[in-house]
């Protein structure tokens, strides 16, 4: 299912037309009633800017007024701001330690050469609640020329030997470069493609990753390291071990705390799913916990 975002979780997630749209409909008021209550405050903005801000197509410049409507549709300070300073340089989540250091030796990992169009992650989980592998398809869009390869990280749950985790080609690429980390359970590994794009060039990729050393296992995240214009995030379990409950979260970084988008119901193909549209930051997953196993 689509999970409706809570304005809590899309204050941290992004992107700002998305926040204050959201912000804008729980707050009760009209755009002219925003209007109004802005003016009240000495700031005079036409209803055409406050629609385009709501959808996209444009963003406020000056800081009070940003601040201002902060204040009049009952935001903390700084809950819209922080996502239009961050806006420029289209990165907003900082790779932890581990992944960062394997990150800085890999030169063609400038997350500004490229878009996600897609990305869909399918988890599967074993019957004695185990992650067995996962398939992972990617559709990115090239940002300037030349652009021929993708940078995949992985973070494993503590415990995880990463030299164990296996990752395979698909489609339409091949395995570059794998750096695994000296002492935490992380890697990167380079996605390689057929061809050198061309700037607006699209690229469609399959890969999959497997860990045979992976004990039970009751989550998965994806952080957003590019924007992604549509992310799917599934998790197939095996019908001899079924969740007790399970729930689709939200983070601002790594070390952020989590914050509750909404319940998931396990499908009668013993599957849940999360998809989210627009996301150009922070951390998005689904948590389960387990009957007894």
């Amino acid at each position: 299912m689509r999970v409706a975002m809570t304005l809590d979780s899309v204050l941290y997630t992004g992107p700002f037309h998305r926040a204050l749209r959201k912000a804008i409909r729980e707050s009760g008021l009209t755009l002219d009633r925003v209007r109004a209550h802005l003016a009240r405050r000495g700031i005079s903005i036409g209803l055409s800017s406050l629609s385009d801000w709501q959808t996209g197509r444009s963003r406020p410049s000056a800081a009070h007024t940003v601040a201002a409507l902060e204040e009049v549709l009952g935001l903390a300070p700084d809950a819209l701001a922080r996502l239009l300073d961050c806006a420029g340089s289209r990165v907003r989540l900082a790779d932890i330690g581990p992944v960062a250091e394997l990150l800085d030796v890999v030169p063609d990992s400038r997350p500004g050469d490229l878009e996600l169009v897609s990305t869909q992650h399918r988890v599967h989980v074993d019957d004695a609640g185990q992650f067995t592998h996962m398939f992972v398809r990617t559709a990115i869009r090239a940002l300037r020329d030349g652009v021929d390869r993708y940078v995949a990280r992985f973070y494993g749950d503590r415990g995880c030997d990463p030299h164990q985790v296996r990752t395979r080609p698909l489609r339409n690429c091949r395995l570059g470069r794998r750096l695994v980390h000296r002492s935490a359970p992380a890697m990167v590994y380079e996605v390689v493609f057929e061809q050198a794009l061309r700037a607006g060039d699209t690229w469609v990729f399959e890969t999959q990753l497997a860990d045979p050393g992976a004990g039970v296992c009751s989550e998965f995240a994806f952080g957003f390291r590019y924007p992604a214009e549509q992310c799917l995030l599934e998790v197939q379990f095996h019908p001899g071990a079924l969740p007790a409950s399970t729930r689709a979260f939200s983070q601002f970084d790594l070390n952020d705390r989590r914050h509750g988008i909404g319940d998931l119901t396990v499908s009668r193909h013993h599957a849940v799913h999360l998809i989210a549209s627009g996301v150009d930051s922070g951390v998005l997953g689904i948590e389960w916990d387990w009957r007894a196993l």
